[in-house]
């Protein structure tokens, strides 16, 4: 009798931690699932509008002509079409921040956000006339 009472205090401390495990995996399993991830969202919204820059001769042209790094606040004097047409893009659950910087320079955001920021860049490197490779960065993050 003794040591069957031995086995069925075994038997039941393994069920016993099987169904806590158990319970700890489905409440981890659920917190992923209730997360929503928008990255692909916003990776395809900044993707479309750096597409549209790229391939507009004006926007081109204004870019290529800039010198230095220009950051977001310097585009109203430096690039303000570029600014524009970035900021007539912009879906209404993103802000946005822009730079242009030469391609060997670094090219950072220059606020420091609290949330998740999501960066996309193209390099527009040269027009009929001018050879002056920039790399117009953009910045988005959740309002």
């Amino acid at each position: 009798m003794i040591n069957k009472k031995g086995w069925i205090r075994i038997i039941e401390a393994f069920v016993a931690i099987l169904l806590v495990t158990g319970v700890v995996l489905v409440v981890i399993g659920r917190g992923n699932f209730q997360r929503e991830d928008i990255s692909q969202i916003v990776h395809d919204a900044e993707f479309s509008i750096l597409r549209e820059i790229q391939l507009n001769d004006t926007l081109r042209e204004e870019i290529l002509g800039t010198n230095g790094t220009i950051e977001w606040k310097d585009f109203p004097s430096q690039a303000p079409k570029t600014r524009d047409k970035i900021e007539s893009r912009i879906p209404s659950y993103l802000e946005c921040s822009a730079n242009i910087c030469r391609t060997s320079d670094p090219c950072f955001l220059a606020e420091e956000q609290e949330r998740d920021v999501y960066a996309e860049s193209v390099i527009i490197t040269s027009n009929l006339q001018t050879f002056n490779p920039r790399l117009l960065k953009l910045f988005c993050w959740e309002k």
